[in-house]
């Protein structure tokens, strides 16, 4: 395991910038929280759902009320795994501050503790991930629900529950 430090990669800054969101639509993410008996609860997240503000900070939408949510209120910590054909990272941040609810939606921010890359074993060499977590078909930017996610993930008001 290589520490990357507390900062996202640039490649990885890009990849959630949802600049080319477009490209990486059906591409899933994995998002880790700890559930009340202190086992990993993980649930899988796509790009339109992530927003990197800075290299130190990641928004994440999910449904209210959604055991993840949950986890995040309370114990406020979670590990995003980033798996695809050139590397394995494991983004591990902490939530900060409560979340920014709208309707069924509630945006966290995550802050960036460390980020870890997936280093082969010697006794590996040669050996590689072939490819992502991938889903389809892939879901359409112009929906009700994708067009509340973006918005809510760009928006930096705060509401009241």
């Amino acid at each position: 395991m290589k520490n990357l430090g507390a900062e996202l990669p640039s490649d990885l800054l890009v990849a959630l910038s949802q600049a080319d969101l477009p490209s990486r639509l059906g591409q899933a993410i994995p998002l880790i929280t700890i559930d009340a008996e202190g086992r990993p609860h993980p649930m899988l997240c796509s790009y339109l759902e992530l927003l990197a503000t800075d290299a130190g900070t990641i928004r994440v939408v999910i449904a209210v009320g959604s055991g993840s949510a949950r986890n995040l209120e309370t114990r406020g910590v979670a590990t995003l795994v980033f798996i695809d054909h050139e590397r394995t990272v494991y983004v591990k941040c902490r939530a900060a501050g409560a979340p920014l609810v709208d309707g069924v939606l509630a945006r966290f921010a995550l802050r960036v503790e460390a980020v870890l890359e997936d280093v082969a074993a010697e006794w590996e060499a040669g050996v590689h991930i072939t490819g992502g977590i991938t889903y389809g078909p892939a879901q359409s930017l112009d929906t009700p629900e994708a067009r509340a996610t973006r918005r809510l993930l760009r928006t930096d008001a705060h509401r009241a529950r």
